[in-house]
């Protein structure tokens, strides 16, 4: 292949620093931990046990003999 002339000539410092731009990487963060249970599936699940055990106490009391 044949070697293509740039517009633009390199231009290197002869005094001071040389510096080169950092090229951004990839950070990574510390994980974050997730519930199993969101908060409001918790409350519909403790809702249908307090339900449950509503029914099984009005079925315990009309099972009852008097």
């Amino acid at each position: 292949m044949p070697e293509v002339k740039s517009m633009f000539r390199e231009v290197l410092p002869k005094q001071g620093q040389l510096s080169m731009e950092d090229v951004p990487t990839m950070v990574l963060c510390k994980p974050k931990l997730m519930p199993l249970k969101s908060v409001t599936l918790e409350k519909l699940e403790k809702m249908q046990l307090e339900a449950q055990e509503a029914i099984k106490q009005q079925d315990l009391a009309l099972n009852e003999p008097q």
